[in-house]
C-alpha cells in the first residue's frame, strides 16, 4: 500500500529535499507553499502534488487538511527565521513566529493525528533547530519556537505511540539552503546591540553557506520515517555526533562559550 506523506514548505530548502527524497522511497507526496500557482519549475520536485498552506491562517489549516485527504506521514517544515536582540522584538512579529513556528504546526498535526490513530499507523516529524538545544544571542525568539515544538514532540508522543503512531523531532544545524535570504530581522538604528547583532547574523550566513546539504537532513527524516520504531530525535550537520555528547559531559557555560564564539560572539 502506497503511504502518502504531507510536507509543509516543500518549495526550497530542506522541505523540497524531503519531498524529492519520499517520492523516491515510492510514498504519495503531497507538499505546501503559499502560493503554489506562482511556483517555478525548479521549486516543484518531480512527482510532488502542490496545496496551498498559510500556517498564519486557521482556516487555511484546516483546508489544507480537508484537502489532503488521509496522511500517513506528516513532516512539519515550514516556518520563519527571525532574529533580533529581544528587546527590540516587535510584540506582532513575536506572536506571528509563534504562530507559524509552533501554533500552526500543532494545529496540522491536531487535525491529521485522529486519522492516523484510527488506522494504527503514522509518523509526524518536526523539524527543529539544533539551536534549540544550542542557543544563540539575537536569535531568542526562533530558539524558543523550535524548544516549544520540541516539547509538543516529546510529550505528545508518549500519547500516540500504543496506536502505531510515532512523533519525533530532527534538529538541522548549519545548512546550505539559502534561508539567509529570507529571514526576518529585527533591530533598532540606535540599538547598543547592533554592531555584535551583524557580527553574529553574519556568521551565521557564513556557517550556513558551508553547511551540509539540505540532502543530507531529508536523508534524516526519511531514516526516521522509515524506522520500525522511530527515535524521539535526531540531529545532522554542524558536527552533532561529536557535540551533542560533549554538551551532556561539559559545563553549561562553556558550550554557551563556544557556541558564541563560533558565531563570533567571543564574550
Amino acid at each position: 500500500m502506497q503511504r502518502t506523506a504531507l510536507v509543509t514548505g516543500a518549495s526550497s530548502g530542506i522541505g523540497q529535499a524531503t519531498a524529492a527524497a519520499l517520492v523516491a522511497r515510492g510514498f504519495r507526496v503531497l507538499g505546501t507553499s503559499r502560493h503554489p500557482s506562482a511556483l517555478r519549475e525548479d521549486q516543484r520536485p518531480d512527482g510532488v502534488g502542490f496545496l496551498p498552506l498559510d500556517l498564519g491562517d486557521d482556516a487555511s489549516i484546516e483546508a489544507l487538511a480537508a484537502a489532503a485527504g488521509p496522511v500517513d506521514v506528516l513532516v512539519n517544515n515550514a516556518g520563519e527565521s527571525q532574529n533580533g536582540p529581544l528587546e527590540d522584538l516587535p510584540l506582532d512579529a513575536l506572536r506571528r513566529l509563534f504562530q507559524v513556528n509552533v501554533l500552526g504546526p500543532v494545529r496540522l498535526a491536531q487535525l491529521l493525528l485522529p486519522g492516523m490513530r484510527e488506522r494504527r499507523f503514522g509518523r509526524v516529524v518536526m523539524v527543529g533547530s539544533m539551536l534549540a538545544s544550542f542557543p544563540l544571542a539575537y536569535r531568542s525568539s526562533y530558539v524558543a519556537s523550535k524548544a516549544a515544538l520540541k516539547g509538543f514532540s516529546d510529550g505528545a508522543r508518549h500519547e500516540y505511540t500504543p496506536f502505531g503512531v510515532w512523533l519525533t523531532t530532527v534538529e538541522p544545524g548549519s545548512i546550505s539552503t539559502g534561508i539567509s535570504e529570507r529571514r526576518t530581522r529585527y533591530v533598532a538604528d540606535d540599538s547598543p546591540h547592533k554592531a555584535d547583532f551583524e557580527r553574529m547574523l553574519a556568521a551565521l550566513d557564513r556557517n550556513e553557506r558551508a553547511g551540509a546539504p539540505a540532502s543530507r537532513v531529508a536523508a534524516t527524516i526519511v531514516k526516521a520515517i522509515e524506522a520500525p520504531r522511530p527515535k524521539p530525535f535526531y540531529a545532522v550537520g554542524s558536527n552533532a555526533p561529536v557535540v551533542f555528547p560533549l554538551r551532556r559531559l561539559l559545563p553549561q557555560s562553556l558550550i554557551s562559550k563556544a557556541t558564541h564564539r563560533r558565531h563570533d560572539l567571543p564574550r
